[in-house]
């Protein structure tokens, strides 16, 4: 990333959910000056709830020509919990119209001792991702615009770019995922840190894995997010029972998100797997069958199994009444987490 930026000689833009203020963050900022004062035009769009820093951290920045926004400050209202709880969690790094990021990693220091998964493209498809990312600049700061036209598919050649926004009602993500996981023949391997499906997506992995699609979902054995990990081991036993092979990776944190439908299919991008991403989140995530990208994220995969632990059947039965106590007290939380 740090090289690409380094080479550019039109324009840096950076959405992000978190930008932290750590060694990594402040070489990135420092990185994003010198090409702000070279006169590249480079522009931040960064969650205000998500990140640790504020606008005094990119004075220079912005003295220098660079122009920070951040998405949604909190604002204290009737609605404070629900209008607060809309986020940009997206991720994307977009560089002269010829280099893209999509994927899950922010601009933080811990993101380098985390299991991340992030999509580098050289190509025009980067022209799509900066209409995207404008638009998105555009509602920063609104709370009422037009839903339909700010989650439009866009197209590039073979692949899709669907995207989120706050909505209860259209959940483009959520029910392309749905579409994906139904039309598995052989094999769907899901990556995510968080891990809450709906009824709908546990309805679709319960069909497929019945109908006998090998069905992994490779979730992080201690996310960074413990009430999460609480609350989401209510669902594993039912859906194991069904045959949904569970994998606890066990070195650390998994962060990916991502889904691989019959080596043919994938999905990268931003979204989690839980009701606050498909709900509240503004995300992004990239569609599409390129066999060279399918051939990568084969080996990734591949690799992250060799770290994984299979779920222990016997111990989620008998696991303690304070955990299943915690699990039903959470539940109604569940949309919010």
């Amino acid at each position: 990333m740090l090289h690409d930026i380094q080479q550019a000689r039109g324009y840096i833009f950076i959405e992000t959910y978190k930008f932290g203020n750590d060694a990594v963050a402040r070489n990135f900022r420092d990185v994003l000056i010198e090409k702000a004062k070279a006169g590249i035009k480079v522009k931040l769009l960064i969650d205000s709830w998500g990140t640790a820093v504020g606008m005094t951290f990119f004075s220079e920045l912005i003295k220098s020509g660079g122009e920070v926004r951040f998405f949604e400050k909190l604002v204290f209202t009737f609605d404070f919990f629900t209008r607060n709880h809309r986020r940009d969690h997206r991720k994307l790094l977009l560089i002269d119209d010829r280099i893209s990021y999509i994927g899950s990693t922010n601009f933080t220091e811990y993101s380098l001792n985390w299991r991340e998964l992030v999509l580098r493209l050289e190509s025009d498809i980067t022209i799509p991702l900066k209409k995207i990312f404008l638009q998105n600049r555009r509602v920063f700061d609104k709370y009422i615009y037009d839903k339909i036209f700010y989650t439009k598919l866009m197209r590039y050649k073979d692949f899709e770019i669907i995207r989120d926004i706050p909505t209860i009602a259209i959940q483009k993500i959520m029910n392309r995922y749905v579409r994906l996981i139904r039309k598995a023949r052989k094999e769907i391997l899901i990556e995510t840190p968080y891990f809450l499906p709906g009824k709908k997506i546990r309805k679709a992995l319960e069909d497929a894995a019945e109908r006998g699609v090998s069905t992994k979902v490779i979730i992080p054995k201690n996310s960074d997010v413990r009430v999460i990990d609480l609350l989401r081991n209510r669902y594993l036993g039912f859906l194991n029972e069904k045959n949904v092979e569970i994998l606890f990776y066990a070195p650390g944190n998994l962060h990916a998100k991502t889904i691989m439908v019959d080596k043919e299919y994938f999905s990268i991008g931003s979204a989690n797997i839980d009701y606050r991403s498909f709900r509240y989140m503004h995300e992004i995530c990239l569609i599409g069958n390129d066999k060279s990208i399918i051939e990568q994220l084969d080996n990734h995969f591949s690799d992250t199994i060799r770290y994984c632990i299979p779920f222990d059947r016997d111990r989620w039965i008998n696991r303690p009444k304070s955990e299943k106590f915690f699990e039903w007290i959470l539940l109604p939380f569940r949309h919010y987490l």
